[in-house]
């Protein structure tokens, strides 16, 4: 896949086999530059430096995860061209013990090559205390996903700890992750004894009677969660603490599920059941249209 092309770096994912024969006819510097921005890199952070890390496995930031210690990690978006992170200091409080100015001065000039566009960030930090960084370019979902909603469906896979985002958890829903990236499912639903607990990647949503209600046990209290509990309940929306009981779905009018890359998705089927209508609710566009303003202004500078 990568013989004949004049830029020695070059050696790609085969999901990008394609751009390869466009990328060869370009200058050395110029191609360099566009691989750079198109693969996902990985830098272990030293005390005064950092060293640049290959995987046999590198087709995602999952795949990289699971070939790293165990440890906790943390994954967001970038704004504003590189420069800016919604809920940084939450985010990197995840990872115990961390120096968080270190940390923000590797991520500003690692991510300089990127720059003007956007970024999907993994931090990770091992039970050992060693320090990884991942970055891959941020890829949006296409705008019919936020127009038509998703399809999702309950898994009883659940987390040891809730509370902390392990590595470890990535590696045993491993086979739940496959099955959707092969399916038509969108996300999985962690469930206990029939209660709707949280997304495997996201957190959940739902309406009953124009009030908005969310897990708060046995959940990852989401950085996304919180900024759209907050949004919500500026726009007058009343939001309380309550899971899902897969009996009550028929009471259901709208759901949603939020994360720090995808921002809020809407869900307009879970298993075999439609919500609502069967489209994005009223409540979840407007919530959509709110969080996506208040992001704008919200998002703090990674250097600081």
């Amino acid at each position: 896949m990568c013989q004949g092309l004049s830029v020695k770096l070059i050696c790609l994912p085969k999901r990008v086999a394609s751009r390869t024969l466009w990328i060869a006819s370009l200058t050395p510097i110029r191609a360099a530059s566009l691989i750079i921005k198109i693969m996902i890199r990985t830098w272990k952070i030293l005390k005064n430096t950092r060293k640049e890390i290959k995987f046999s496995d590198q087709s995602s930031l999952d795949a990289i995860t699971r070939q790293l210690p165990e440890g906790y990690y943390s994954t967001f978006r970038t704004f504003d061209g590189c420069t800016r992170v919604l809920g940084l200091p939450t985010h990197l409080q995840r990872l115990p013990d961390i120096d968080a100015s270190s940390l923000r001065r590797n991520l500003t000039q690692l991510l300089e090559p990127y720059r003007p566009d956007e970024v999907r960030v993994r931090v990770m930090k091992t039970i050992k205390g060693q320090v990884y960084v991942s970055v891959e370019p941020l890829k949006l979902l296409p705008r019919e996903v936020y127009e038509n909603g998703v399809h999702v469906e309950t898994t009883e896979i659940r987390r040891e700890s809730p509370r902390l985002k392990s590595t470890a958890f990535i590696g045993q829903s491993q086979d739940a992750r496959s099955y959707i990236a092969k399916s038509k499912v969108f996300e999985a639903l962690l469930i206990k004894k029939g209660i709707v607990l949280e997304g495997m990647t996201s957190n959940f949503f739902y309406v009953v009677n124009n009030v908005l209600f969310t897990a708060q046990r046995d959940i990852l209290l989401g950085v996304t969660r919180r900024n759209v509990i907050r949004v919500a309940r500026k726009t007058g929306v009343k939001v309380v603490y309550r899971p899902l009981n897969l009996g009550q779905l028929s009471a259901v009018s709208e759901a949603f599920i939020t994360s720090s890359s995808r921002g809020i998705v809407p869900v307009v089927q879970i298993n075999d059941d439609v919500i609502g209508a069967g489209i994005p609710g009223e409540k979840t566009q407007m919530l959509m249209f709110a969080y996506e303003n208040y992001v704008l202004g919200a998002a703090e500078k990674i250097e600081v």
